[in-house]
C-alpha cells in the first residue's frame, strides 16, 4: 500500500508539472527569445571567400611595417578558424553561421547529436533530442600564447534550450581533442592562430585583430 501511495503521489506531481510547464519550463531551460539569441540579420554564413578575406587581413599584420590592427567580419574570421585553424565543430556540422554580438563571437550549426559525446550530462533533456539538432555556441576569444588561442564558451544552446552554465565545460571538453593543453580554460575550445596575432577584440558587431608586440590603435568604425 505504501508503494502504491508513493506511485500515486509521483503520478500527481508529474501531471501537475506537465500542465504547468508553460510557467516553469522557460525558467529552468531559459527557452524562447532572449538577449543571448542573435537577431537573424546579424548572422553571416561561412564561405570559402570569407575565409580568404580573413586570410588576407591576417597576412597584412605579418610585417612590422604593416598596420597594427585589422577589422574583419565575424563570418570571415569564423570561416578561417573552422576551415584553416581548428576542428572545434563535429565532422557532421553544416549550415554554419557566425555573428558578433557585444563582446562575444556566436557560432551555430546543425550536427548529429551522437557527436556531442556522452549525453548523460544533459539529463532527461537528452531524450528529447533528434538525430540532428542545431547547436549554438557563444564566447570570447583569448590569445593564450603566440600561435595558440581559445574560444571560451559562455553560452551553449541546443535547439532553443540554453544549457545551465555548469554543464558547459563538460560538453566543451567532449567536443575538444582528447589531449587538451594545460593552459586551456575548462570551457575553452582550442584554436590555432598565426604567431604574429597578439590580441583579438569583439565590439559593435566587428572583430579586430591586433599584431603582436604592438600597442593597439583605437578601433575605428
Amino acid at each position: 500500500m505504501k508503494a502504491l501511495g508513493c506511485l500515486f503521489v509521483i503520478i500527481i506531481v508529474a501531471l501537475v508539472a506537465f500542465f504547468t510547464r508553460g510557467y516553469w519550463w522557460s525558467k529552468v531551460w531559459r527557452t524562447g527569445d532572449s538577449a543571448a539569441v542573435a537577431d537573424t540579420s546579424t548572422w553571416q554564413p561561412l564561405t570559402g571567400e570569407g575565409a580568404q578575406r580573413a586570410r588576407v587581413a591576417l597576412e597584412q599584420l605579418r610585417g612590422q611595417r604593416g598596420p597594427v590592427y585589422r577589422t574583419v567580419r565575424p563570418g570571415d574570421l569564423a570561416a578561417y578558424i573552422v576551415q584553416e585553424l581548428s576542428k572545434t565543430l563535429p565532422p557532421s556540422a553544416d549550415s554554419i553561421e557566425a555573428a558578433a554580438i557585444g563582446d562575444r563571437l556566436y557560432v551555430r550549426a546543425r550536427i548529429r547529436t551522437s557527436e556531442l559525446g556522452d549525453r548523460s550530462a544533459l539529463g532527461p533533456f537528452a531524450l528529447l533530442l533528434g538525430e540532428t539538432e542545431r547547436i549554438q555556441l557563444a564566447g570570447t576569444l583569448r590569445i593564450i600564447r603566440p600561435g595558440f588561442a581559445e574560444l571560451q564558451v559562455k553560452e551553449f544552446r541546443i535547439r532553443d534550450f540554453a544549457l545551465p552554465p555548469a554543464l558547459i565545460p563538460r560538453l566543451v571538453q567532449q567536443l575538444s581533442p582528447r589531449t587538451r593543453a594545460p593552459e586551456l580554460s575548462p570551457d575553452g575550445l582550442p584554436l590555432r592562430t598565426p604567431e604574429y596575432i597578439g590580441d583579438v577584440r569583439i565590439s559593435d558587431g566587428q572583430i579586430t585583430l591586433y599584431r603582436t608586440q604592438s600597442a593597439p590603435a583605437p578601433a575605428t568604425r
